[in-house]
């Protein structure tokens, strides 16, 4: 009954049925507002950051800063160097990411919101789940664990 077509034209909550308009049409990242710009260099760098080059880079600083210890005895300013440097790079490298992460997690869930609409036989009520608060989230997920936990044991048993 679920895929005949005229139950799934009259069901509110089928793909069709909130699919109102296509998606819109999206373009690579072109800096044309202050939130772009940021997105474009959050992008770039955290992508340059995590590159083997870079991580050379900073291999070779710490060895430039551990060999030159003797020369400035080991004394108070040589560690402050290091200490300052590594907590500037951290603090702002931190917003850097988080951006790029924010972006990462919103793009995949509407990957996934997207694989949930395409489905008939979804539950279309999962869109935009992470939108809910923690105590809604942990109802979900002792509902589908038990499903899965049946399945598993109907697997077992049938083996």
């Amino acid at each position: 009954m679920k895929n005949d077509k005229r139950s799934l034209e009259k069901d509110p909550f089928s793909s069709s049925a909130c699919r109102q308009e296509e998606p819109p049409v999206v373009k690579p990242c072109k800096p044309d507002s202050v939130d772009s710009l940021f997105d474009c260099f959050a992008k770039t760098v955290t992508r340059f950051a995590g590159s083997p080059i870079m991580f050379s880079v900073a291999v070779l600083a710490v060895l430039v800063w551990a060999l030159s210890g003797p020369y400035f005895n080991y004394s108070e300013t040589w560690q402050l160097i290091i200490n300052t440097g590594t907590t500037i790079i951290t603090f702002l490298m931190v917003f850097l990411i988080q951006q790029n992460q924010n972006k990462d997690s919103k793009a995949l869930h509407i990957k996934l919101d997207e694989l949930i609409i395409s489905l008939t036989d979804a539950n279309e009520r999962l869109i935009d789940v992470e939108e809910l608060d923690e105590k809604q989230l942990k109802k979900l997920e002792a509902y589908y664990s038990s499903i899965a936990l049946k399945a598993r044991r109907r697997l077992d048993g049938d083996t």
